[in-house]
Parts: structure tokens; C-alpha cells; sequence
């Protein structure tokens, strides 16, 4: 629980760079999420390269936290390992966020950009990456070490539990 309640979204970012065992590691986790039938749809592209990562922040207004990032990761599907339509966003989902949880554990910061279902997103990073047609982007994490300081939220709210019907 502690790692969940210390992850928070951060967005400023130091100049250090991130070395890359870290970044495998953060991708170890990522692949270790649960996947509809096992179909494990997740492909990866490691954007490190300082001139690269400035042109993935112009893919739309919510990427300006990418600029100053160490390392972008973007999370994408394979289609055609997608054994049950319609899931493949779900394996993505919990795959970037073990990224988060694996970025706070090593005492980085990350911030999850969407990219999917927005076309003009999607079609900026095909275009950038030359992305073969079978291969969605689904979001960038920017990754580095943080530059700001935030408290844990609590976000708990009893509320919106129900306990056996609504």
C-alpha cells in the first residue's frame, strides 16, 4: 500500500538521466499485468534520445511534461495478438499503470499521458515512429527523476462503495 498511496502524477523533472536497467525494470513490471486470455498485447518503444522526446511533446497539449523527461515510454497493442477484441485496452491500462508503481518504487517520476482513443494522437506517433498498421499507441509515460514535491492524496472516499446491490 505504501507505493500506491506515494504515487502521484509528476510532471518537472530534473536533468539526470534515468540509466537503463531502470527502464528495464520498469518494463519488467510492466509485462508482469494481468492480460485478457493471456494475450499480452503490449509492445514498448524506450524513447531516451533528448531531439526524439522533443518531438513526442508536440503530439497534443497534454504532453508538455514529456519535454523535460529522461525517458518516454510508449505503450502500444499489437492487434493482431489481440485474441479478444475490445480488451486489449484493459491490458494496456493495467500495464502502464505497474509502470507507475514500478517509476515510484524506484524513486522516479512518471506522469501518464493519453494518447488512445484520441485519432490525432494516435496518428502523430504512427507517423513519428513509423509505427507498422498493427501497432496502436496507447499512452506515453514520461519518466525522470522528480523535480517536484508532492504529497500522498487520499482519494478514498466510502461513499462510492456499495455492498450487494446499488
Amino acid at each position: 500500500m505504501d507505493i500506491i498511496k506515494k504515487r502521484r502524477s509528476i510532471r518537472k523533472f530534473t536533468a539526470q538521466p534515468v540509466q537503463k536497467d531502470d527502464l528495464l525494470t520498469i518494463l519488467d513490471a510492466a509485462m508482469r499485468a494481468p492480460s485478457a486470455r493471456n494475450q499480452q498485447p503490449w509492445e514498448f518503444l524506450v524513447i531516451d534520445d533528448k531531439s526524439i522526446i522533443q518531438k513526442v511533446a508536440e503530439v497534443g497539449e497534454n504532453a508538455a511534461p514529456a519535454k523535460n523527461a529522461a525517458a518516454v515510454i510508449l505503450a502500444c497493442a499489437d492487434q493482431s495478438k489481440a485474441l479478444t477484441p475490445g480488451y486489449w485496452e484493459q491490458d494496456l491500462g493495467a500495464c502502464v499503470q505497474n509502470i507507475l508503481l514500478k517509476i515510484t518504487d524506484l524513486e522516479l517520476g512518471g506522469v501518464w499521458l493519453g494518447i488512445h482513443p484520441r485519432e490525432n494522437r494516435v496518428n502523430f506517433l504512427r507517423e513519428l515512429f513509423l509505427l507498422p498498421d498493427n501497432i496502436t499507441p496507447f499512452a506515453l509515460i514520461a519518466i525522470g527523476y522528480p523535480a517536484e514535491e508532492k504529497e500522498p492524496s487520499n482519494r478514498f472516499d466510502k461513499n462510492r462503495i456499495r455492498w450487494n446491490k446499488w
